[in-house]
């Protein structure tokens, strides 16, 4: 009886889930209910976690509930530290949903509402929940091993050190991304300043309160966590709003940037229970707080996709950024779908905090599920808004034109109609001078998102919800910078611990401190000269994050192939060999669009020529004409990086090729390195369940 109604209720969720596709993928010419893309997503991802992810974990990885964790085995209090599954869920989630999630979706939205929906529910069931429950099981298994160290013990000298170089170089890149994003979001703003700095002692003392005070009391932590993190937004807007006090949290760009640097140290290499995992897992309850709200707000109102299904702007003409839908549209999302740095995060914090395998799907698999329906919801907030305030607030003045009525005159010509008063007024609404040329997507979606909050909950707040959202967006992704500092820090470890073994040890004071100094300094100089010169310096390696991230996923598929193959489940290599092959082609296209393209809103060398040949005719405005060489210089560093990142990600292809032919062949290849079986003697109950 209960097998008959467990085929019955899923058949219906089957059934509903297709309705909810095909009414998303058929519809033409008329508004969508955002209704549609919950139950969209809602239904895939349960039958994806239930059966597809159920096997996967139960079959292909056959995970072992009896067997020790590095977290049990290797306990030092610092970063090996066997938690409550809840809290790993929590640290991990904050970990890996960063910006990508929320800006992705939202930039993509130029191409209208259909491709990035979709790549978004297929692309992460199929291939970013697939990756990050398969790296973090492996690394679980090779004593906590960084993504790079695996590669190198896996497939031999050659791949592993370029897998190693690889990561690490595109870890500093996101980090400094990060930073600059979150700076930005800080700048002049006390509230968001008050709001995230504050979340940082909390973390302390609810670090110190499950180690020391209470030990196991989880739900008495997290209520007094969310209770304290609650009224730190509420004495956020207090103080934004006090003459006296808001100038004590108003700073410039680069005092935050040093700010920022600090904490990251600060993260790095205090213990993971004083402050990375109980800051992160208290943003969780803000993440999920905001997004939960967010999606009770949609159910409530059930607003209409203004957006089209597709715009003519697939062609390569869009006005945001350059290029046609195949590959970018798969570039400019990536978290939410498949992102490389979450295999830096499942092979770094992550599996030296699990106290039991059983947890690798939920917090894998599921972790990814939950960050993919946090994109599905900023693609419903780009999306409900008119079509021509999306464009008036993320196209850039270059292509529309510096004045207020330059713009909107163009962005109707395209047949979005706005109007300039229609702009102000919003923008008065939402408690800012102009919303015109707002670029970056994380103004557009703080629009959309107050606007549904607006609508649902009262339109007397709207700049009270806008600088919410924006705030929420800022601690989303301050929790990613400073577990990917630490995760850094692992990765310099585990390289320096191959030519110094001491230096491989992430308990030895020296090695945390000098390691998580390189790190930050590595990120932070990119960080420091974006902020003090925005027209270079880490500004120019926006163009290169989203096919640097999709690399560093095939990077991490290619390992967990390889492996598969070793342990004799070649049968199963398909599970991570499909999604790798798609990156291939994606990111390698992408790749050559970006150096040998003449346009130069795509090509970094077709940049860089134009602007030098502007420069050399004197038709450069003065302030331009200054720094121009800047310009130049980093766009043709672009394409240097771009041409080292793709013959680092070939040449680990085809090293894991070379090693997976051996093996089917019977010839010797590099052992198995994983460790032991030692059985779990783990019985605490806050641990265990």
């Amino acid at each position: 009886m209960n097998k008959l109604l467990s085929t019955v209720l899923w058949t219906v969720i089957a059934l509903i889930g297709a309705a909810a596709i095909g009414g998303i993928a058929l519809n033409r010419g008329e508004h969508i209910n955002a209704l549609w893309f919950i139950a969209a997503a809602l239904c895939v991802y349960a039958i994806a976690y239930r059966f597809y992810a159920a096997w996967i974990a139960a079959t292909v990885l056959v995970v072992d509930q009896t067997r020790a964790t590095p977290a049990e085995r290797l306990d030092n209090g610092r970063d090996f530290v066997p938690t409550n599954k809840w809290i790993v869920f929590g640290h991990h989630f904050a970990a890996i949903a960063g910006p990508g999630p929320l800006v992705g979706p939202t930039l993509a939205a130029q191409f209208g509402y259909l491709p990035g929906t979709l790549w978004l529910l297929f692309g992460a069931v199929l291939g970013g929940c697939v990756q990050d429950m398969v790296t973090l099981f492996l690394s679980t298994r090779r004593d906590g091993k960084s993504l790079g160290q695996m590669a190198r013990d896996e497939l031999g000298a050659l791949g592993g050190t370029a897998a190693l170089i690889g990561t690490f170089t595109i870890m500093i890149i996101l980090i400094a991304v990060l930073g600059l994003v979150v700076v930005n979001a800080m700048k002049h703003s006390p509230w968001a300043t008050f709001t995230v700095s504050a979340t940082i002692p909390i973390a302390m003392i609810i670090g110190v309160h499950m180690r020391h005070l209470r030990p196991g009391q989880v739900l008495e932590a997290s209520a007094l966590g969310v209770a304290l993190l609650l009224l730190s937004v509420a004495a956020g807007g207090w103080i934004d709003h006090s003459e006296s006090l808001r100038g004590i949290f108003d700073h410039e760009g680069l005092i935050l940037a040093w700010w920022v640097m600090a904490y990251g140290f600060a993260a790095a290499i205090l213990p993971v229970w004083l402050l990375l995992a109980p800051r992160d897992y208290l943003s969780t309850y803000m993440k999920l707080g905001t997004i939960s709200l967010l999606a009770v707000a949609i159910i409530m109102l059930q607003p209409e996709v203004k957006m089209p299904a597709i715009t003519q702007f697939i062609d390569g003409t869009g006005p945001i950024f350059g290029g046609k839908l195949f590959p970018f549209v798969f570039i400019t999302i990536a978290c939410g779908a498949i992102s490389g740095f979450h295999s830096l995060v499942a092979s770094g914090t992550t599996p030296k905090m699990l106290s039991n395998e059983r947890d690798i799907r939920m917090i894998g698999y599921g972790g990814m599920v939950l960050e993919s329906f946090v994109a599905v919801m900023a693609m419903i907030a780009a999306t409900v808004l008119e079509p021509g305030v999306y464009f008036a607030i993320n196209s850039p003045a270059g292509m529309v034109g510096s004045e207020a009525v330059d713009a909107v005159a163009k962005i109707s010509a395209w047949g979005f109609p706005v109007t300039v008063e229609h702009m102000q007024s919003l923008a008065h609404q939402m408690g800012e001078a102009s919303l015109f040329a707002r670029t970056g997507g994380a103004p557009s979606l703080a629009v959309g998102m107050a606007s549904i909050f607006g609508s649902a909950f009262g339109d007397g707040m709207l700049a009270l919800w806008y600088h919410l959202a924006i705030m929420f967006e800022a601690i989303f992704i301050l929790t990613t910078l400073d577990a990917g500092t630490r995760v850094g820090r692992f990765m310099l470890q585990d390289m320096l611990g191959n030519i110094w073994p001491k230096m491989g040890e992430t308990s030895w004071t020296p090695s945390v401190i000098i390691t998580s100094a390189i790190v930050v300094s590595g990120w932070g100089y990119f960080l420091y000269i974006g902020v003090i010169d925005p027209n270079g310096g880490v500004n120019i390696l926006w163009p290169l994050v989203g096919i640097a991230n999709q690399m560093l996923a095939a990077i991490a598929l290619c390992v967990a192939t390889g492996i598969l193959v070793k342990s004799n489940k070649f049968k199963y290599a398909w599970v991570t060999g499909l999604p790798l092959l798609w990156l291939i082609i994606i990111t390698s296209t992408a790749a050559w669009q970006k150096i040998t393209s003449t346009d130069t809103r795509i090509g970094f060398y077709a940049a860089a020529d134009d602007l030098a040949e502007k420069l050399a005719t004197g038709t450069l405005p003065p302030a331009k004409a200054e720094i121009a060489p800047q310009l130049i210089f980093n766009m043709n560093l672009d394409a240097c990086l771009t041409l080292f990142l793709v013959a680092l990600l070939w040449l680990i292809v085809f090293d894991m090729l070379r090693v997976c032919i051996r093996y089917l062949t019977g010839k010797p290849v590099l052992p198995l390195t994983e460790a032991p079986h030692i059985s779990s003697g783990l019985i605490e109950e806050w641990v265990r369940d």
